[in-house]
């Protein structure tokens, strides 16, 4: 998977570790407060202690394999130490043990530093669970308004008689979350230069692209790695019945999904939208087969991870199903 080293993933899929601890000396959190769950990334990790040494240790994560990375590193590193070897556990640390996270997964390792520090604060002071925040401001609410002056340039551009108001309102989005960002439009939304002239055209047709630099901003610097495996599965469902209309269209929106899921945070947010249902909207448009898999409704950003992951054999999830999980609220939300 790309970005992934050998060290990474060898990490990734050490689940030695994975689970809870009946009766657990120290419980520390991220992520799992009550109006933090099912909304962003978490970590619990659980240890006991022995002599004043750490006898076990388990961890739990909703994340991204760098984030299961983490916590089996920091895990193991833990296991025969003290509190107060525990507490020199830094982020620094796990990405030195992993030998380099990408720059823009860096917080995974933060996320399984906080998680640990708070287990090790449970344990100090006998508190039953110590949660600890971290923050994130790619993890909350949309990047794009009505507002923001790409939008608005592109919204207010001359409709094309036949085109949807639904899919200028997509890409519209994509383009101004895209220009919010350091490296170009096509890197932002995995798209070439010539798709992005056609889309300007399609859709906005009076907008040139260079028009829209003048916005560019400065929230990432890196350009991203795109999941191959992710981009295949939603490739594999643009439609091809005969009389299917629109087909670039639905390509146009498999690279910029592919794209914008290696974002940390939530996909809907990633997008540009402004809310959460106008992903599975616009996936339900142009992607109906991908829209009926999803059968459960699991968040897709979840579920496409859990695609890729199934497919190369991984064990993304502990739970032998999503009934008996106690994790399913994170997964499965209700897009309101």
């Amino acid at each position: 998977m790309t970005g992934y080293t050998d060290t990474i993933r060898l990490w990734a899929t050490d689940t030695r570790r994975a689970g809870t601890l009946k009766k657990a000396d120290g419980t520390g959190e991220v992520g799992l407060e009550a109006k933090e769950r099912g909304s962003r990334l978490a970590v619990r990790f659980t240890l006991k202690l022995k002599l004043d040494r750490v006898s076990d240790i388990r961890y739990q994560v909703f994340g991204c394999g760098f984030s299961m990375a983490a916590c089996a590193v920091a895990a193991d590193m833990s296991v025969g130490y003290t509190l107060d070897d525990l507490s020199m556990i830094s982020a620094e640390r796990i990405d030195d043990a992993l030998e380099g996270l990408p720059s823009e997964r860096s917080y995974c390792a933060n996320l399984a530093a906080e998680a640990l520090q708070a287990a090790v604060k449970s344990a100090r002071n006998g508190v039953d669970t110590v949660q600890a925040s971290i923050q994130s401001e790619t993890e909350h609410g949309p990047r794009v308004s009505a507002e923001d002056p790409v939008y608005k340039r592109l919204m207010g551009s001359t409709k094309p008689d036949h085109v949807a108001n639904a899919d200028r309102h997509l890409f519209a989005c994509l383009l101004a979350v895209a220009a919010q960002e350091t490296q170009t439009l096509e890197d932002a939304l995995g798209l070439g230069s010539s798709d992005i002239l056609s889309l300007l055209g399609k859709y906005f047709p009076s907008v040139d692209r260079e028009s829209l630099l003048q916005w560019t901003g400065s929230e990432f610097q890196s350009r991203p790695d795109i999941n191959k495996g992710i981009l295949s599965i939603l490739l594999a469902h643009v439609p091809t019945e005969p009389g299917t209309q629109d087909l670039i269209t639905s390509v146009w929106l498999c690279h910029s999904l592919a794209a914008r899921a290696c974002r940390p945070g939530h996909l809907w947010v990633a997008m540009g939208f402004f809310e959460r249902p106008e992903l599975t909207a616009a996936i339900n448009r142009h992607l109906p087969s991908l829209a009926a898999a999803n059968n459960r409704n699991m968040r897709w950003k979840r579920y496409l991870f859990k695609q890729v992951c199934d497919r190369n054999g991984g064990t993304m999830c502990k739970a032998p199903n999503c009934g008996v999980c106690s994790d399913y609220s994170i997964c499965f939300t209700a897009e309101d």
